[in-house]
Formats: C-alpha cells, structure tokens, sequence
C-alpha cells in the first residue's frame, strides 16, 4: 500500500513519530507541497493524507489510484468531496483532538487582554519596574473576569469546552446557536444582535459558510460595548478585518484576541496587524503536543479502518458506498 503525506510537518515537525503510520504500508512524507507538485508527488499512491494541501477536481481526477484521501484536521473544505465522490475515493477527518488546547487559548487571549500582558511584561524587560518607586505598577485598567458575560457563538464541542471554563471563572453566559438550543440545557440562548450588544466577550466557535462568512462586521461590532472583547478562535473569514480594526482603533470596543485570519499566513497591509489593543496568535490554537498527538492517532486510525474495509470518520464517499 503507497501512502504519501503531502505536508506533515505541522502535524509533526519532529517531536511525534510517524510509525505507527509507516506500519500501514509504504509511506512517503513530504514537510510540504506546493501545489504544482502535488500530482507528480502522489502520482501512484493508494492514499494521500494532507493538512492544508488542496486536493480540487482535477488534481484528483490525475491520480488514478488514488483510493482514500486523509484530512489530518476537522475542515475539509481543501478537498473537492464531489470529484472524490465521482471517483469513488473515501475522504475522512479528525472531528475531534483539539478541543481543549484551543478553549485553552480562547482564556489566554482573554487574559491578556484584560491584564494587558504584553505591554507589561514589555515595560519590565525594558527595566522599568527596577526602576519604580513603588512596588507595582500598571498602566491600563486591570479587568476581573468574574462576572462579565461570555457570549459564545456556537456550541459546539469547543464552544461547549469555552462554556465549561466560563462558568467556572464565575461569569455569566450567553450563546447562539439555533441547532444546539435544543439539546443544551441551562443556557440562555438568545439572537445574535442581542448577544454582540450584551456580552462582555464574544468568543466565536462556528464554521465558516455561506451564511457565516463576513459575520462580525461594522453593523455588528457598533452593536458591542465599549468595554467588550472579541475573541476568534475559529476561522478568519467570520470577521471583516477592516471593520474590525476600525472598531479597536477608534475605540469602539476595548481589544481583540485573534488566533486565525482571513488569509493565511496575512500579508503585511493586513490591516489588524497594526490595529491598537489587538493581540493576534498564528493559527496556532490546534498545536500543543497533547492535541497533535491525538491527531496522529486519529489519522492512523481512520486509516487502518479505511484498509479494514470498515472506514470511520468519512465525510465523503461514492453514492454507493
């Protein structure tokens, strides 16, 4: 069995090990792909595992025997499911392994913002607590998390994870989510315009579609407190960049805690890189060691499934099938 893994190195830039996978049958692991060497790279492989290579319809329709497509992440958005469906080809994802680490980062960007981390730590580097005459300093207004309201747009297993933190920092809770309404008990779920003008944090947890992209926009973001934060764990094209930045440069909202943007990785005129009180991560919410782990597992297992003729995680496969 040929396997080729187009671009691991994010999945596993050495820390893991590849074994497990090596067990399944030949595998060929590339750091990389860019796009015009995808077709000769998994020319002749029976199963290809990518993370963020695209895979559209005509590169598939080039690999002739190809039989499995590998997502190693959640979205699948990078893959032309009806080409592959056409085909026949099973594609599969990890639906979970990164739950915690990234509700982890929704409160370390919280954190920050409401304690201003990287400015203090910052002015002491530069040596100014040595130099103070008192035995404290601060600079901007230190916010206690008890208390205010966390508006959680989408609940999911990550915005459901954010939940949990939440209430146990004693702060109340808001959510929309129409399709969770239903089986989530002791929320309070309400519209999205009364949660962007109530909470104190909008934490967003939803996928990115038709109907989501472009969400958070200047109507919306007028619709928040002054003293509120938004937080984008999820994906880049929920919120309009520009809309945003205005909104933090002129004060409209108090700071903003971004681990995705719309385009990855951001051009330098990307205007939130500038933006005042905006602290942004690279896409890296997914990453710690645990949660890469479980990846690897998981992508193993779906694998060695798909062989046993008894695939999992599939979100693509022939009308057939």
């Amino acid at each position: 069995m040929e396997i080729v893994v187009l671009d691991g190195y994010t999945v596993n830039p050495g820390d893991l090990s590849w074994g497990s996978l090596e067990e399944l049958g030949r595998c060929t692991i590339y750091e990389r792909t860019p796009p015009e060497q995808v077709v000769s790279r998994a020319q002749g492989a029976e199963i290809v595992l990518t993370n963020k290579t695209p895979l559209d319809g005509e590169t598939i329709d080039r690999l002739s025997s190809l039989r499995y497509i590998g997502v190693m992440a959640t979205g699948y958005n990078i893959v032309a499911t009806s080409s592959s469906a056409r085909r026949g080809i099973v594609v599969t994802n990890v639906p979970t392994y990164g739950t915690m680490s990234v509700a982890q980062l929704v409160f370390a960007h919280l954190f920050n913002l409401t304690h201003h981390l990287d400015h203090h730590t910052s002015e002491v580097r530069r040596g100014r607590w040595c130099s103070s005459a008192d035995f404290c300093f601060w600079d901007y207004p230190l916010v206690e998390v008890s208390g205010l309201v966390m508006g959680i747009v989408g609940m999911g297993r990550i915005g459901s994870a954010v939940a949990r933190m939440a209430s146990a920092l004693e702060m109340g809770l808001m959510v929309h989510d129409p399709s969770a309404a239903a089986r989530v008990q002791d929320v309070s779920f309400v519209g999205l315009d009364e949660l962007f003008s109530r909470s104190d944090v909008v934490s967003l947890h939803c996928p990115l579609n038709r109907e989501t992209e472009g969400l958070v926009g200047g109507s919306r973001l007028s619709m928040m407190k002054p003293t509120s934060y938004l937080i984008n764990t999820s994906r880049g094209g929920l919120v309009d960049a520009d809309a945003l930045a205005s909104a933090l440069n002129e004060g409209k909202i108090a700071g903003a805690g971004l681990d995705v943007l719309s385009l990855e990785p951001p051009t330098p005129d990307n205007p939130l890189l500038a933006a005042k009180n905006c602290s942004i991560t690279p896409h890296f919410a997914w990453a710690t060691t645990a949660a890469r782990a479980r990846l690897l597992e998981a992508v193993v297992d779906n694998v060695r499934a798909f062989l046993g003729g008894r695939p999992i995680n599939v979100v693509s496969a022939s009308k057939s099938s």
